[in-house]
């Protein structure tokens, strides 16, 4: 196999997707696909087997819903330029303004789209501030003590986003911040938003909480129309990122094993979060023994040593330390799990460095290529 390459496996994200629409149909909402998690186009066909919307946060990610999901999209942008607006209510169901100011400037060129505000609960659980929407100083929604008692009348719904790849117990409590802040305007509004992070695919995750959850809500706001968007949920779990090693160097005792990928370009997430991927046939063990010169503890008779760097200018292009049970050699295969989500719709071609191959693996077993990538990518990037 020619590497790097993303692979997406179509039985994998038919589980996914039949699961979500399961959800769907049990707490009486809509879900729909958040394109800055996952925008792989050419699968659009398989999803719209099972939901029939999308959310956008631009005029590009509008037009994609439009022209190859086939749908309006749900859209959201932390500020609409006034050159691009008419281009985006065209290619929009739902239009969410990010404050007061962008709905002053932007109504009443909203054509027949339904309009709502991003709301800001003040209260989060993610950790990570990089992540963290209700962080102090956020930019992002209307807190409750800026909202007139009365909303402008073509205002219809809510949107509130402020969870990362949450559970159903971090959405319970965050629930009850939104309705204490918020819910005095329920009768004002026809639907709310309640944004992405909901990791319902994720093995652990609390399905029958959320089902109490929604019933509850239901019961509370009988009028109101329920919609998630999450992006993760969607690709999480459904294939890797193959790389194969092409150097290995040493210096003060670590071995680096250099790959055909890149964390900057190609797994970002790993540096910004920062956080460590599953790395297949490989454990992952502390650098700081390896700094201090001690051997790492055998783990499952793995005792290989390297740390995984990318082949960027960047320095700190690599992902901690990783054990293998053989040497690794020139050529040899790194897989890095779970790659589908966020990954590749983050990557960029830094140092004009490779962009991996895009295939999905059909339930028949054949390998279906759906994009390669080449130099004249790259240029046409600086035309």
């Amino acid at each position: 196999m020619n590497t790097p390459i993303y692979i997406i496996e179509e039985k994998l994200l038919r589980r996914n997707l039949s699961l979500i629409r399961d959800v769907a149909l049990r707490t009486d909402s809509e879900w729909i696909l958040a394109f800055k998690a996952f925008a792989l186009w050419k699968t659009f066909p398989i999803f719209r087997e099972y939901i029939s919307s999308t959310t956008a946060s631009s005029l590009s990610e509008a037009r994609l819903a439009l022209e190859e999901f086939g749908a309006k999209a749900h859209t959201y942008s932390p500020a609409y330029k006034d050159e691009e607006f008419d281009a985006i209510v065209s290619c929009s169901s739902h239009l969410t303004f990010n404050s007061l100011l962008q709905y002053e400037r932007f109504h009443d060129r909203a054509g027949e789209c339904s309009l709502g505000l991003r709301v800001n609960p003040e209260y989060s659980e993610v950790g990570t501030l990089l992540y963290n929407p209700c962080a102090p100083g956020t930019r992002f929604g209307v807190t409750a003590d800026k909202l007139p008692d009365v909303l402008p009348s073509d205002i219809r719904g809510f949107h509130c986003h402020c969870h990362c790849e949450s559970g159903a117990d971090v959405f319970e409590r965050t629930l009850q911040h939104i309705e204490e802040r918020f819910s005095r305007w329920f009768p004002q509004l026809e639907w709310i938003n309640f944004g992405g992070g909901h990791l319902v695919t994720r093995s652990d995750y609390d399905i029958k909480l959320l089902v109490r959850l929604m019933q509850g809500f239901h019961l509370r706001y009988p009028h109101l129309k329920v919609i998630f968007e999450p992006g993760s949920a969607f690709a999480w779990q459904t294939g890797p990122l193959v790389s194969s090693v092409v150097d290995v160097v040493e210096d003060k005792g670590i071995r680096t094993a250099i790959l055909d990928v890149s964390f900057t370009c190609h797994m970002p997430d790993c540096l910004e979060m920062p956080y460590y991927p599953d790395v297949r046939g490989a454990v992952h063990v502390d650098e700081e023994q390896l700094r201090s010169g001690c051997e790492p503890a055998v783990v499952a008779g793995q005792h290989h040593c390297y740390r995984l760097g990318g082949n960027s200018c960047l320095s700190g292009d690599f992902m901690g330390c990783w054990s293998f049970d053989h040497e690794l050699q020139v050529g040899d295969e790194v897989i890095f799990e779970d790659m589908i989500h966020y990954t590749t719709v983050k990557t960029n071609m830094f140092n004009g460095i490779l962009h991996p191959s895009i295939a999905m693996l059909h339930e028949d077993g054949e390998l279906e290529m759906l994009r390669q990538f080449g130099y004249e990518d790259y240029r046409a990037r600086m035309d």
